[in-house]
């Protein structure tokens, strides 16, 4: 195993070792499933960086890495690698049918190398879900028939396999034709699901928190102006990255610590597709491109003309955003509690002491005045979820697989409520937690 590989094992087993990231199905670590990857681009005797981009192909989308982290880390061409292997929808590009034909686009135009990737996440992939999941497999199996059509520059021995495996599995399942859903069937703990009025709360999360409200000014500069200089200029204002123009117009972005060249515009990179958001975004797409780049660009008038960085989550606004989806979602565990448990038949499930905290609460507020509140009301957050991960119906509802991860969700969101109450950071420790909530929320989901 060379050193670049290596590191590159190390780094992705680390990363996803840091959020407990697991298999859906096994429970076992993720780290399975990469080392099943490298291990099959290692067979077809890949080159290093292909085994490492193998280890890492799910890094940018799964865990608070970004793209930037792997380039510094790997260097350009694992980094490209990477970029091309990671979906590039957003929730509110439409349904997964729709937000699978955006990802599939761009899987077409890339290299061999990563087509060839790909190839093999979808025989460990596909081997995993038929196994364990019949229902899913029927979706995931006409997923994987549409992506081996444009996958044809990836390695034709992986192909051969993916397509056995493929008819292999359609036999089994009793699949005479593949019909790609029409409607995002896998995505739980919607909106619909969460119980609110769709349109309310669309227009709350779209339209009163977007990305222009939290962006700051994007500086530029002259694409031949002197590296250097720039450089000195941007450290002196404390600017991390800005614009490069040309002949008047931004064309790309650098990065303070890169210039070191000639000109700006030997250091300039590109927009691409999944860096970008319109002004009138609402930040559930703005963390979703900051859960994968360092930067997020925000364009008005068909020009980039400002970014966000995680940074800006700590704003007044996204701390306002964040504490009103934990709030509804609270009030909502509120009302399953007593759907699923009438008359009060949930007090059996819950300690005395619990109980009796709740019953302090319950008289203070109504010797303040409160009416129409009941013993419910008054449980803490901690309580009712303690109470409601019992249920099956909760975990189904909200996409959890077992309990455990059920309670380690829930209790990740007390960390974000409480940092977020107390004043304290949220974008390091909390961050897969602000990831996974705001696309509970998307705003514009079909």
């Amino acid at each position: 195993m060379t050193d670049l590989v290596k590191r590159a094992k190390t780094f992705a087993t680390s990363a996803h070792q840091r959020i407990d990231h697991r298999r859906k199905y096994s429970e076992q670590p993720y780290e399975v499933h990469l080392k099943s990857v490298a291990s099959l681009i290692k067979e077809i005797e890949g080159s290093e960086e292909m085994i490492a981009a193998a280890w890492l192909h799910d890094t940018v989308e799964d865990t608070p890495a970004t793209h930037h982290d792997i380039e510094q880390a790997f260097g350009p061409r694992v980094a490209r690698l990477v970029y091309e292997l990671t979906d590039i929808s957003k929730p509110s590009d439409g349904n997964r049918a729709i937000r699978k034909a955006l990802d599939r686009d761009h899987l077409a135009t890339a290299s061999a190398a990563a087509q060839t990737i790909k190839l093999a996440d979808l025989i460990d992939n596909a081997r995993d879900i038929c196994k364990h999941d019949e229902n899913f497999a029927r979706v995931y199996l006409g997923e994987m028939a549409a992506l081996l059509d444009v996958l044809h520059k990836g390695n034709q021995e992986l192909m051969r396999r993916a397509r056995k495996l493929l008819e292999k599995c359609m036999q089994q399942l009793g699949m005479r034709s593949i019909h790609p859903p029409l409607a995002d069937s896998s995505q739980n703990g919607n909106i619909a699901t969460l119980g609110f009025s769709r349109r309310r709360v669309q227009r709350l999360f779209s339209e009163a928190f977007t990305a222009k409200d939290i962006a700051e000014p994007l500086p530029s500069f002259d694409g031949d102006r002197p590296a250097r200089g720039v450089r000195a200029l941007m450290k002196e204002a404390g600017i991390p990255v800005a614009g490069v123009r040309d002949q008047g117009v931004v064309v790309g972005y650098m990065r303070r610590n890169d210039l070191e060249g000639e000109t700006c515009l030997d250091h300039s990179r590109g927009f691409s597709p999944d860096q970008q958001v319109y002004g009138d975004a609402n930040l559930s797409e703005v963390i979703l491109v900051l859960s994968r780049h360092d930067y997020c660009f925000v364009t008005m008038l068909n020009t980039v003309s400002g970014v966000i960085t995680r940074s800006d989550m700590e704003k007044p606004i996204v701390r306002m955003w964040l504490f009103g989806i934990i709030t509804m979602l609270e009030i909502r565990f509120t009302e399953l509690l007593k759907k699923h448990w009438p008359d009060g038949q949930w007090m059996e499930k819950c300690t005395p002491a619990r109980l009796e905290k709740a019953r302090a609460l319950l008289e203070e507020r109504r010797r303040r005045g409160a009416q129409h509140i009941e013993l419910a009301d008054c449980l803490q957050l901690s309580d009712k979820s303690h109470i409601l991960v019992q249920d099956q119906r909760f975990l189904r509802d909200f996409g959890f697989k077992s309990r455990s991860e059920a309670n380690k969700a829930i209790r990740a969101m007390e960390s974000l409520r409480n940092n977020l109450a107390h004043g304290q950071s949220i974008t390091t420790q909390d961050w897969p937690q602000i990831v996974r909530m705001s696309q509970w929320f998307p705003g514009n989901a079909n």
